[in-house]
């Protein structure tokens, strides 16, 4: 009697397992009239773009040795399937043997996959052709000289810009002798997807490090090996691990490789150990005779200490990396966007440079980056020395800095939309600075870009900047060089490849209409900023900003209107007084506005029935008496919180989720400086915000979330607190 084998099969995580199939139902319905008559001209294929095959290594079985089959999955161009751990979407093939009775099957041996992206998510699977290979065990009285029928059904995901679910029925008949089986046809294909099986390899040492929400992975080749792993890439066992679709940052230490790896927001905890695959870029091996480009990762996670201060130790290694891969993220945050695509477009007005000056002008830029975060730092440094208790991002604390950051991009804002041309804005007077080689303008763009990254925290960021706290001044300084240098690494990059910037299109009409484009995130930051000022001012502080803002439209107005070298001195001393004067009135009124007593936002939040002020007596009392306690440590200026407050804390799922599990919702508010809250900070490792914290009841450990929240990963931190509605309803009767 067959027997039917164990299924194998790895579960993608669930929500985004429903938007993708979601959006394939979506793609599908909004597809053009023939590509929907394509699909359902499929109907009757169950292995739609591809196709499965069973295939044996040897040409026939000995009794009680065990041989290896594979099922080949062969993908039509543009198509493919999945990895056992698929990534941010799909589900990995399954196989269910049919064998006969006394046989055995083994497990999957999966070999390596490869990266899929598709927009913001990353998934992990093969294209083209794949061999999975499965070892089956026949039993020791099988009789020579009878046949046996092995069969499987073969289940996989099919995906290219849809997705469609595939089955096939695969089977193969052997013969049974007493001699040892001699290689069949198949065995150079075997050979081939032996190789890109995982491997161990002697002498390698291979350690993991959680510190917050991340890893660090350090592998370590034996003395003497010349293993390059600059474009390798870790793919985790497990989904819920690490996040897919964020890069891994590689740093040399020695002879030793050190791989940044950021936790998964949907992680309930750190794993005891760290499993997965290390695979070598593209013409890379892991030994000498090129043979292996897979190495197996299975090793227990070690807890690093924050207050590690050797300079060799991974921890700091560690710390050194986030901060150099957050750097890198800050370019993409939309407060700093913006300026480097002004700074790129400058490229395009100056298309006839020499490849050495473009190079001197990024040189020069990075400059600036470093030296305004070195500026930042011993700020930041020698007021915490002297006791005050700040945070990143505490200028912005200050509404007089806050208007002042109003000002800057109002008139930036202005000034791309052509309405004035003077000062270091001036496109005539770029024009001069660039032929003169003068690198003023491209300093203080770096020092721009930098101040106006302050608010913004990337990922990686929170953990670096937190530990920058307690370590020593020399140590704490080399994170915020990291970070500038992460910063400005893209800038620099672009200028040192010449040809990439040959690519730009030819200065033209484009290039004004982009100008207008850019100015408006100028405005929307200004307006922003208004906002920022109106939580810690009030309305009628507001109201005095804005009237500065109008004052200085009408000076910035007249300085373009009558441009200096166009007009009679008369009229220019009649316009530049003027002009000045609205100035001087619009600095006026954004000074006095900063003078209205401020309103914190947390007060607003003390008389809503659902978040209340937060105070950390209150939650450890709110603790002790068996509550749950989630505190949202967030500021005005902080564009990530308010997204996340906005979003994922106002979905219906997750309030119905933090009342029926009970818990106290306490906002801390850092618009404003506040100790206690920076107290707070401090005390899970961090210096600023956001910042979002679950603390069980009584003195369980608290558990903190990713900066960018979302519904899921909420969710399945409430997961294991009890139901507090039910216990309620229950002391009630």
């Amino acid at each position: 009697m067959p027997s039917t084998g164990t299924t194998f099969k790895c579960i993608a995580r669930p929500v985004v397992l429903r938007l993708a199939l979601l959006a394939v139902s979506l793609a599908t319905a909004a597809a053009p009239q023939a590509a929907r008559a394509q699909y359902e001209q499929l109907a009757g294929d169950p292995s739609p773009f591809s196709d499965a095959a069973l295939v044996s290594e040897q040409d026939w079985i000995k009794p009680g040795v065990p041989f290896t089959v594979g099922v080949r999955l062969v993908m039509e161009e543009g198509w493919h399937s999945y990895w056992k751990n698929p990534g941010d979407s799909g589900e990995p093939i399954e196989i269910t043997w049919t064998l006969p009775a006394g046989f055995s099957a083994g497990p999957i041996q999966w070999p390596f996959p490869e990266k899929i992206d598709g927009g913001p998510l990353r998934s992990y699977g093969y294209a083209d052709e794949v061999l999975f290979l499965t070892d089956i065990t026949p039993p020791a009285d099988l009789s020579p000289g009878s046949t046996v029928d092995i069969a499987a059904t073969a289940d996989w995901l099919i995906c290219a810009d849809v997705c469609l679910f595939a089955e096939q029925a695969v089977s193969l008949s052997l013969p049974a002798q007493s001699d040892s089986p001699d290689s069949g046809i198949e065995s150079e294909e075997f050979a081939q997807a032996r190789s890109r099986l995982p491997v161990t390899l002697a002498g390698w040492d291979i350690q993991a490090v959680s510190y917050s929400q991340s890893f660090a992975l350090r592998v370590t080749p034996p003395s003497g090996a010349q293993a390059d792993l600059g474009g390798a890439y870790f793919f985790p066992d497990e989904p819920l691990v690490l996040e897919h679709a964020v890069d891994q940052p590689m740093s040399r230490d020695g002879e030793s490789f050190l791989f940044a790896l950021q936790q998964s927001e949907y992680a309930t905890g750190t794993p005891e150990r760290l499993e997965g695959v290390l695979v070598t870029g593209e013409g890379q091996f892991l030994n000498e005779s090129s043979t292996y480009r897979a190495l197996a990762i299975d090793v227990p996670i070690q807890v690093a200490s924050g207050q590690s201060s050797a300079a060799s130790s991974p921890s700091l290694l560690l710390l050194l990396a986030f901060a150099l891969a957050g750097g890198l993220l800050l370019n993409l945050m939309p407060c700093v966007f913006p300026i480097l695509s002004i700074k790129v477009l400058g490229f395009a007005q100056h298309g006839d440079l020499k490849a050495r000056a473009i190079r001197r002008h990024g040189f020069v830029f990075a400059a600036a980056v470093v030296v305004s975060f070195w500026v930042l730092a011993g700020l930041f440094l020698s007021l915490r020395a002297a006791g005050n208790q700040i945070g990143w991002g505490f200028q912005l604390q200050s509404p007089l800095f806050v208007a002042g950051m109003a000002f800057l991009f109002f008139s930036i804002g202005l000034n791309l939309l052509g309405v004035f041309e003077v000062g270091v804005l001036s496109g005539r007077w770029v024009t001069k600075a660039f032929s003169r080689g003068g690198y003023q303008r491209s300093f203080w763009d770096g020092a721009l870009a930098t101040l106006v990254a302050t608010p913004c925290t990337a990922p990686f960021m929170g953990a670096a900047l937190g530990a920058a706290i307690a370590l020593p001044p020399i140590e704490a300084l080399l994170i915020f060089t990291l970070l500038g240098v992460g910063m400005a690494a893209p800038y620099v990059g672009l200028t040192m490849m010449p040809k990439l910037l040959g690519m730009l299109p030819r200065p033209g009409a484009w290039m004004e209409t982009l100008k207008h484009i850019l100015a408006f995130p100028m405005i929307a930051t200004t307006i922003w900023m208004a906002w920022v000022f109106g939580s810690q001012v009030g309305i009628d502080g507001v109201a005095f900003l804005l009237v500065g803002l109008l004052f200085l439209g009408i000076a910035l107005w007249i300085l373009g209107r009558w441009p200096a070298p166009q007009v009679s001195q008369h009229i220019r001393l009649l316009t530049r007084s003027v002009a000045f004067l609205a100035i001087l009135l619009s600095l006026y009124s954004g000074y006095q506005g900063a003078q209205y007593i401020t309103v914190s936002a947390s007060e607003s939040a003390a008389q809503s029935t659902e978040w209340q002020r937060y105070s950390t007596a209150s939650v450890e009392a709110l603790r002790a008496e068996g509550r749950a306690v989630f505190v949202d440590f967030t500021a005005a200026w902080c564009l990530t919180c308010q997204v996340n407050k906005r979003t994922t804390l106002s979905s219906e799922a997750v309030e119905a989720a933090f009342k029926q599990k009970g818990v106290v919702l306490m906002r801390a508010d850092w618009t404003n400086r506040d100790d206690e809250i920076t107290r707070a900070l401090e005390s899970h490792g961090r210096s600023g915000v956001p910042l979002y914290v679950l603390y069980p009841s009584n003195q369980g450990r608290a558990t903190l979330l990713p900066e960018v929240l979302t519904e899921p990963e909420i969710l399945a931190a409430l997961e294991p607190l009890p139901d507090w509605l039910a216990t309620s309803d229950q002391k009630s009767l």
